[in-house]
């Protein structure tokens, strides 16, 4: 045996004596990230921006582990209740060829087409409601006083999708797997789940993604709804649905994120939330930190306008890997030719959707369908 593979010639005595940290991180975290270059990111004169979103867009796809879904969507009204200037529908529908969902549909009164708005729902650790974090709930007293206590908390006691439905939208909000009508979850038993999607050869992430989507593609096949005005929204884990939704999807036109964006070297740091497992299952596709980090995926909306919000105290989010996020994504608005499309905003507070950032995001919205003028 060579002196180089005898282990009873060696004076070096030293071994780790550590392997993770009590942020549950492997010790040698730090080599991993340095590791991370990300070949799939745009760089400003190295790649044509077209053929950057087609390859990013398809390894994307790729890693949700989803096949394609055309399954009809066959809808058909449960509910319906008069909200004045709209109607709030609670609908059923086929979301995919394994799951047939409740929703909230909001229709402006009229004729239309109207423009519309996909609404994906936040995380937030609280199972019992979903979609009724956005839409005021009827003949459900406990999720209703649920609900209300969240917009407080969160909306300035606005439910955030009936507001832009008074504006004239058509808007769309389902339950994600694990919540309202589609739980009991627990956040112990996200890993679970996750593991088990996994075990089965799919991915709670993934899934996820085909959801929205075809959430989305619903949307923009009602007969109520201009199909060239669909736009995706949402808070939190909403906020990364929708940047995620229309990264993969050309349903989606434009895009309002509120308080979901950072590199992922910036947030897999100890101490921060997503460090703790738990709500990062349904945020991890494996894999993806091989080809390419968050804002380029995020970057796959452009050349869509999109408006994407961060708080300046936001504990979830660091500033610092909110702004590199944030620069990253604007030099790829900037190679398409429609800088302006992209608006990045970060507001004084911190984890909230409240109701000036409400209006200044609806008001944004308009602009870009025109509204004010419909």
């Amino acid at each position: 045996m060579e002196n180089g593979n005898d282990p009873t010639s060696g004076t070096d005595t030293r071994a780790q004596t550590q392997g993770v940290t009590p942020d549950h991180l492997p010790v040698f975290s730090a080599s991993l990230k340095q590791r991370l270059d990300f070949p799939l990111t745009w760089r400003p004169g190295e790649d044509d921006v077209f053929a950057w979103k087609a390859t990013a867009r398809a390894k994307l796809h790729a890693l949700t582990l989803q096949q394609p879904d055309d399954t009809p969507f066959t809808p058909s009204t449960m509910a319906s209740k008069d909200r004045g200037s709209y109607v709030a529908h609670k609908i059923a529908f086929n979301l995919t060829s394994d799951s047939r969902v409740q929703a909230f549909l909001l229709v402006p009164k009229g004729e239309g087409p109207f423009p519309a708005a996909i609404f994906y729902h936040d995380h937030g650790s609280q199972f019992d409601i979903g979609k009724e974090k956005l839409v005021e709930p009827w003949d459900d007293d406990a999720r209703l006083t649920s609900a209300k206590a969240w917009t407080a908390r969160f909306f300035s006691g606005r439910f955030p999708a009936d507001e832009l439905a008074r504006r004239g939208y058509v808007v769309l909000v389902t339950d994600a797997l694990g919540w309202g009508y589609r739980g009991p979850l627990t956040y112990d038993g996200q890993q679970a789940l996750a593991a088990n999607l996994f075990n089965m050869g799919s991915s709670l992430a993934g899934l996820m993604a085909l959801e929205d989507t075809r959430a989305a593609d619903f949307l923009s096949n009602l007969r109520q709804v201009d199909s060239t005005r669909v736009a995706a929204i949402g808070f939190s884990m909403g906020a990364f649905r929708a940047w995620q939704a229309a990264a993969l999807s050309d349903t989606i036109k434009a895009v309002i994120a509120v308080n979901w964006m950072a590199t992922a070297k910036g947030l897999m740091e100890p101490g921060n939330n997503h460090c703790r497992g738990g709500s990062a299952w349904h945020m991890t596709h494996p894999g993806l930190m091989q080809h390419m980090d968050y804002p380029d995926v995020a970057s796959l909306c452009a050349p869509n306008p999109m408006l994407i919000f961060a708080g300046e105290h936001d504990r979830l989010f660091p500033l610092a890997s909110v702004k590199t996020a944030f620069q990253k994504m604007s030099g790829v608005w900037d190679a398409w030719g429609v800088a302006d499309d992209f608006e990045s905003k970060i507001w004084p507070g911190g984890h909230v959707f409240e109701a000036v950032q409400q209006d200044y995001a609806y008001d944004w919205l308009d602009r870009q369908f025109d509204q004010s003028k419909a």
